[in-house]
């Protein structure tokens, strides 16, 4: 049922009656793709960006960490001259997946260039506002619109430009677009904020890291002091009561039981158990007896595939088992602490050595157990390696926080742009609002 007040557009759901709804091609100026040129036209000495499916982001901006390729000005001009691109339009990938990346270009150069697998979108200012037309585009309501309609060939998304031309666009008073772009903007800006503490913590993190597992900063013992005793060398197969890893068969899988987990279900700090699958009481207790059930204390390793990619100590009782995709060391607690362990392993530059020198598989790449056992780690006291890790799992806490205030975000902006996007929550538009106009 429509309420009062509102319209109903097949496809896209209820807006309000002094709202038009027109098709993309109506409220822009230009819809096109790119073309890929010879290997020869994409030259260094250039300063014509030439844009890839990897260059574009799902937060509306250029993904800076992509690396940029640059096309020749002969080309550019030439058989590319169809899809250059200027600052301020919005391009998108319409070749997946994933789908749904939308990015605006920025003033950095005076011109772009793309691929055939992006559309160019080029706003016309008498009818809709560019930053308006760029939060709809990046919103559930036009994704779902242009995924549904996607075509899947050989594990492939594709959406044709007819298609790009004809996504209806709910349009309103364009002072009522600018308020709207400008109340997601500071949506945006405040989950931009949040991404960037996420990236200095991680840094200052890493940073601690390669200073306390080194030794080359020492933390204060209990009494005020700075810990003065050398640090030896160890072989985490003497440090260990055990270093094994899961079931080497996979049982039967049951609706309701007991879960199975392998590395697909590893999380930073645990598993997910609603990506688990789940084996009978029977099972579960015949490979509880052949050591798969992992204790308090023990650390748990992505060994097989993506490896040392997850590494957590358990924290309470599990009521599980784990498949041979991943390592368990039991540590001796009066030799090292495993908590000091896991942060080591978190290391970059092990996780580079481990993944170099110790893996071995033609297929999925894995470590076997006995180079785990022979692994040689330099600790400091147990004293020392608490504190270390207790100042880790601070800033580890740090992180975590920061990452669920970002996820929070996202979703209340996206919730505030489900509800601005459809009209069913009006914005105020004052007197400067239509001065703009």
């Amino acid at each position: 049922m429509v309420p009062n007040g509102f319209q109903h557009i097949n496809g896209l759901g209820n807006f309000p009656s002094d709202w038009q709804v027109k098709s993309a091609d109506c409220v822009t100026t230009k819809i096109t793709k790119g073309t890929t040129p010879p290997k020869s036209e994409i030259v260094q000495d250039s300063n014509i960006p030439f844009l890839r499916v990897n260059n574009l982001s799902f937060n509306g901006r250029l993904n800076s960490s992509s690396e940029m390729l640059f096309v020749s000005s002969d080309a550019h001009e030439g058989f590319l001259a169809r899809s250059i691109a200027y600052p301020d339009d919005i391009l998108m990938n319409i070749v997946g997946p994933p789908l749904g990346k939308i990015s605006m270009l920025d003033k950095q150069y005076d011109s772009y260039n793309m691929n055939q697998a992006i559309v160019i979108y080029r706003t016309s200012p008498e009818h809709i506002d560019k930053y308006y037309f760029l939060k709809f585009l990046t919103s559930e309501l036009a994704q779902q619109w242009l995924q549904s309609r996607s075509k899947k060939t050989s594990g492939q998304q594709n959406l044709t430009i007819q298609l790009c031309k004809e996504l209806p666009v709910p349009v309103p008073p364009l002072p009522e677009q600018r308020k709207i772009a400008k109340i997601l903007s500071t949506w945006d800006k405040a989950i931009s904020t949040t991404e960037r503490l996420i990236d200095n913590s991680k840094q200052q993190k890493k940073a601690l890291m390669q200073q306390l597992l080194t030794g080359k900063k020492r933390l204060l013992d209990d009494s005020g002091r700075a810990f003065k005793e050398e640090w030896e060398e160890v072989k985490l197969g003497d440090a260990c009561s055990k270093v094994t890893d899961g079931a080497h068969h996979s049982p039967q899988s049951v609706e309701v039981g007991y879960p199975m987990f392998s590395v697909k279900d590893m999380r930073p700090t645990g598993f997910a158990e609603n990506t688990a699958r789940h084996i009978s009481e029977r099972d579960f207790k015949a490979l509880e007896k052949q050591n798969c059930k992992p204790e308090i204390n023990d650390i748990l390793i992505a060994k097989d595939g993506s490896i040392l990619k997850y590494c957590f100590v358990v924290k309470e009782e599990i009521q599980g088992v784990i498949l041979s995709s991943i390592a368990l060391l039991r540590p001796k607690l009066n030799i090292i602490s495993p908590h000091f362990i896991a942060q080591y392993f978190s290391q970059d530059s092990v996780k580079f050595f481990v993944g170099k020198a110790l893996t071995s598989g033609s297929g999925v790449p894995r470590i076997i157990l006995k180079d785990f056992k022979g692994i040689h780690i330099r600790i400091p006291s147990l004293c020392e390696q608490q504190k270390i890790a207790t100042v880790l799992a601070n800033a580890d806490q740090e992180i975590e926080l920061l990452e669920q205030q970002h996820a929070d975000l996202k979703q209340e902006k996206k919730a505030l742009m489900q509800q601005l996007l459809t009209g069913k929550r009006r914005v105020k538009v004052e007197q400067t609002d239509l001065k703009a106009n």
